[in-house]
């Protein structure tokens, strides 16, 4: 039965690694839900949170797969009730009465105001996100824009704790980081 999982890969920060990551996926006909990349705690390792509806043995297959890869350094697969996971959205709508109400009582954002429309931003999970787009499909929704999902483990954490080498990486950055400050 498929289920949602969250990838969490931590990677060099090496051109290609995300061509080699969704390929992985692609050949096991998995569609990717939601893609995020960026810089994670530690300088020079980035991350990459990929969210998946896939059954239980595809998705420890591919997490196998993933790691295989030589800039990988680590890569995880988590459940949503194992993570904390947001997203943020974006909505351009005419500019009515009605709408202020209910940026009011969803708690959204105002970001910029023109005569006839208003951009909004709101911050949650997609059910709260896809949510208040149909609350505002009615008022007339211009453009609507939603990224893909960031997540953090909760409990320990895991690149610092399972990543194996990742003390050996970090001394090599502190040593080029120093050789650079000595030139």
């Amino acid at each position: 039965m498929e289920k949602q999982y969250i990838l969490t890969v931590f990677s060099e920060n090496k051109v290609g690694i995300l061509n080699q990551i969704t390929t992985v996926l692609t050949c096991r006909n998995v569609n990717i839900e939601s893609l995020t990349t960026s810089e994670s705690a530690v300088a020079g390792i980035h991350r990459f949170t990929i969210v998946v509806n896939t059954d239980p043995e595809k998705v420890e297959k591919m997490v196998r797969q993933i790691e295989k890869r030589v800039e990988v350094l680590k890569a995880f697969v988590h459940t949503p009730d194992e993570v904390v996971q947001q997203e943020i959205a974006l909505y351009k709508v005419s500019r009515n009465r009605n709408v202020e109400n209910l940026v009011r009582e969803h708690h959204v954002r105002i970001l910029e105001i023109g005569d006839d429309y208003i951009v909004l931003e709101k911050t949650g999970h997609t059910s709260e996100t896809q949510a208040l787009l149909e609350l505002l499909r009615p008022y007339g929704v211009h453009q609507f824009a939603r990224t893909g999902s960031v997540a953090i483990v909760k409990g320990k954490d895991y690149l610092l704790d399972e990543c194996p080498g990742i003390a050996e990486f970090r001394k090599e950055q502190e040593a080029s980081r120093k050789e650079q400050e000595t030139k």
